[in-house]
Formats: structure tokens, sequence, C-alpha cells
């Protein structure tokens, strides 16, 4: 599962500027519905466009690496099924 990091990188940039941030501020500096955004930041499993992605990018000044983390399934599921 891909999991965005959107909600640690506004800690992150909230500590670093001493200031409050919100998904509408960052919604709107980047031209991404408010929506949309909120879906990306807390929506497990939300698919989004590389366009949004390239957009956050810019916004928080990151490689995509540090917004989007690979967690794999859990696979102990997967093998208690087979048996």
């Amino acid at each position: 599962m891909i999991r965005f990091r959107v909600k640690e990188l506004m800690a992150e940039k909230e500590f670093k500027e001493g200031r409050r941030i919100t998904i509408a501020e960052v919604a709107e500096a980047c031209g991404i519905n408010r929506m949309t955004l909120s879906k990306i930041a807390g929506q497990r499993g939300y698919s989004t466009v590389t366009d949004n992605l390239d957009r956050l990018c810019r916004y928080f000044s990151c490689e995509i690496g540090e917004l989007v983390v690979y967690i794999p399934e859990d696979v102990t599921t997967e093998d208690s099924s087979e048996s």
C-alpha cells in the first residue's frame, strides 16, 4: 500500500516556520482541491495523479520518497487463508 506523508510534512513545516499550516492553505498554494488534498492526507489507499504529487513536492521542497512511503500488505492474512 502507498501511504502519503502529507500530515507529517505539514507538521515539519509548521515547526520550521513557527506557525500553523492548514490543509486549506496547502491546497490553495498547490492548486489542489481541498477535498482532494484531505483524501490524499487521510484516506487509506487513496490514489492521485502524478501532477498532484509534483505540486506537493514543490510546496514542501521535498523528494517523492519523503512524500510517499510503501507499506507492504499484511502477508500473514494471505498465508493463513491458504491452510
